[in-house]
């Protein structure tokens, strides 16, 4: 990773909202072979780690890996706290983010995952998990003093309407969606980064783990294989969701179970209306260049 012909990105700016620090990053001690998982939401991101666990732990039962892959730069936790929780972690190590790719570190000595997922079907998702929000959740975010903004409250009933506001207000009442996208697809031919999309681990799993492990140079022995991809379907996950985190498990109404939901797409299908679609469509056209567009939705790569 050290080929002094590469252009590597820097951070141009820091992200600051009722979730995310990005100048977490500037204090982040990379190892050589650190993992950065990292999504819009709702697009994969706790099956990616439940896959990256697995390969780093060889097809462990039971792996906390919410906890042992935490959330980087969210600054509900004290960001001392979460530096040295991962600073004293003696496995290689892996950890997730939710911000554009312009707003963190790429450093030359990690390797980056991210995942994309059609916004109808990430919204969707979101929509499940906001609905299912504790409220000691609410009282966390609400009462972070580095927030100064709107507070957080529960959904609208109206799942059509909830898709529209995001889609009127860009992520809304997340982060911005388009630019994460974007900014991510922009630096997809860095040789350290690794761009998946839903659709594809969807469609075939354990192809898409093999190809998770190729990238990270982690060789999985055919004794274990099965363990790891059976460790990584829903089903398991679903059924084991309270051990993804015991430490979180509790900001959820039914706690990780209902965390875990359906992994599925097309739900959106009996809500919008044609015209709804068309308009999602003109947002991502507007929003994204065309290669990029047509691979968020189908996860064809164009380039």
């Amino acid at each position: 990773m050290s080929d002094t012909t590469i252009t590597w990105p820097t951070k141009s700016r820091e992200w600051n909202d009722i979730l995310m620090d990005s100048t977490i990053w500037d204090d982040f001690k990379f190892r050589d072979g650190d993992i950065v998982i990292a999504t819009w939401a709702k697009s994969g991101t706790t099956w990616t780690q439940q896959i990256v666990g697995q390969l780093v732990f060889n097809g462990a039962e039971g792996l906390p890996v919410m906890d042992l892959a935490p959330w980087i730069d969210m600054h509900l936790l004290p960001t001392e706290e979460i530096l040295a929780r991962v600073e004293a972690q003696t496995h290689r190590r892996f950890v997730k983010t939710h911000l554009p790719a312009d707003a963190l570190v790429v450093s030359p000595k990690a390797k980056y995952i991210y995942i994309a997922r059609d916004g109808r079907d990430a919204v969707w998702s979101w929509y499940n998990h906001h609905a299912i929000l504790a409220p000691e959740a609410y009282e966390l975010m609400n009462n972070n003093p580095a927030w100064t903004g709107d507070p957080w409250e529960p959904p609208i009933d109206d799942i059509r309407q909830y898709f529209h506001n995001w889609l009127d207000r860009d992520g809304y009442p997340m982060h911005p969606f388009w630019e994460n996208i974007q900014t991510w697809w922009n630096i997809r031919n860095l040789p350290n980064v690794l761009l998946l999309h839903f659709n594809d681990m969807k469609a075939d799993m354990e192809r898409e783990i093999r190809r998770i492990a190729e990238f990270l140079n982690i060789e999985v022995d055919d004794e274990t294989w099965p363990t790891i991809v059976e460790h990584c379907t829903f089903d398991y996950m679903k059924s084991n969701a309270p051990a993804l985190s015991p430490e979180y498990n509790h900001f959820f109404d039914g706690g990780l179970t209902n965390f875990v939901f359906k992994g599925t797409n097309g739900r959106w299908h009996d809500t919008l209306t044609a015209e709804d679609i068309e308009k999602y469509e003109r947002h991502a056209s507007e929003n994204l260049t065309p290669d990029c567009a047509h691979w968020l939705a189908t996860g064809e790569r164009r380039d």
